[in-house]
């Protein structure tokens, strides 16, 4: 197991570089001067260039991507143009907001997609696995912002239960934020919920096809025990592929909803750098979501190895 690990995180530790070098790259070559953007069409040539000297804009590529990098090990993400404050602080401030809303949409969507995932299962070919596959075919169709703004035209303006948007803070208490973040958590967990009913769907089917199954089967289990004895763990490897992509997403996919319900999370945050050209600010959010997509990967890699010794016999 610790070899598989080991081996594990090297690879993501190389994707991680790769990451930075793209993203960094990426960057560069968008097109202006964020120094002449932030004084403006008047400013003379002499406070453009004092301005990129103050932000480091003058130092080679090589320089500035080894500053960057090394800064963002030792904790130090620069300085934001636009808001004169760390990143890291802007950081702290926002990820209060994206961390929650993302874990509340993904055990929603959980919550949602085994149940009828199985259930679909248990029932295929019969109205009920047909009726499962046709809601979860139109979850997925439908864009999360179009159910975004019919829940705040049901829920927060005809039924005033909810505010349209904006974010009460956790200072009021756990109840207000919750309160705060439920409705885009459902908008972004129902679409999500359609995905992952119809992969635990198609794993759970091709798991009861095995040999095992029909031997457990043939010993008196119900069809019910053989599924969730052994049927359910067994299927539970590309599942946890989906949760892991799915959370990766939701908080790095969750702009649109931040931006439907104005909410102060890092998707909002991006939004917001780049239009007014802090790449700093950019380049490090982006990368931060790099890393949790990365470290999400490795925990779901060590819950493979966990599911399946095979995994670890062949590392």
């Amino acid at each position: 197991m610790l070899r598989y690990a080991l081996t594990r995180l090297l690879s993501l530790s190389l994707s991680l570089i790769a990451a930075s070098l793209v993203i960094f790259a990426v960057i560069e070559v968008i097109p202006g001067d964020p120094a002449a953007y932030m004084l403006g069409m008047n400013a003379s040539p002499e406070s453009v260039a004092a301005l990129r000297d103050q932000l480091g804009l003058n130092g080679s590529l090589a320089s500035r991507y080894l500053d960057w990098t090394f800064g963002m090990v030792a904790g130090d993400f620069g300085q934001s143009y636009t808001y004169k404050v760390p990143v890291i602080d802007l950081v702290a401030q926002r990820i209060w907001v994206s961390l929650p809303l993302a874990c509340m949409a993904l055990v929603l969507s959980t919550l949602i997609a085994f149940p009828i995932g199985i259930i679909a299962a248990a029932r295929r070919g019969r109205p009920t696995d047909y009726g499962i596959m046709g809601a979860t075919q139109l979850g997925i169709a439908v864009p999360n912002f179009w159910f975004a703004m019919l829940l705040v035209l049901v829920f927060a303006i005809n039924l005033r239960w909810f505010s349209a948007g904006g974010f009460a803070g956790w200072d009021k208490g756990m109840l207000a934020g919750m309160k705060s973040l439920l409705l885009p958590a459902i908008a972004l967990a129902l679409p999500q919920a359609s995905i992952l009913a119809r992969v635990m769907r198609s794993a759970l089917i091709e798991t009861l096809d095995q040999d095992y199954i029909r031997t457990a089967r043939a010993k008196g289990l119900t069809r019910r025990q053989a599924i969730t004895r052994h049927a359910l763990r067994n299927a539970m490897i590309p599942v946890l592929t989906i949760i892991g992509l799915q959370f990766s997403f939701l908080i790095a996919g969750g702009i649109i909803i931040e931006q439907v319900f104005f909410l102060p999370g890092l998707g909002r945050l991006i939004f917001q750098a780049i239009t007014q050209r802090d790449l700093i600010v950019v380049e490090s959010v982006v990368m931060l979501m790099v890393f949790a997509v990365i470290l999400v990967t490795f925990i779901v890699d060590l819950a493979y190895a966990a599911i399946d010794p095979r995994l670890r016999r062949r590392a």
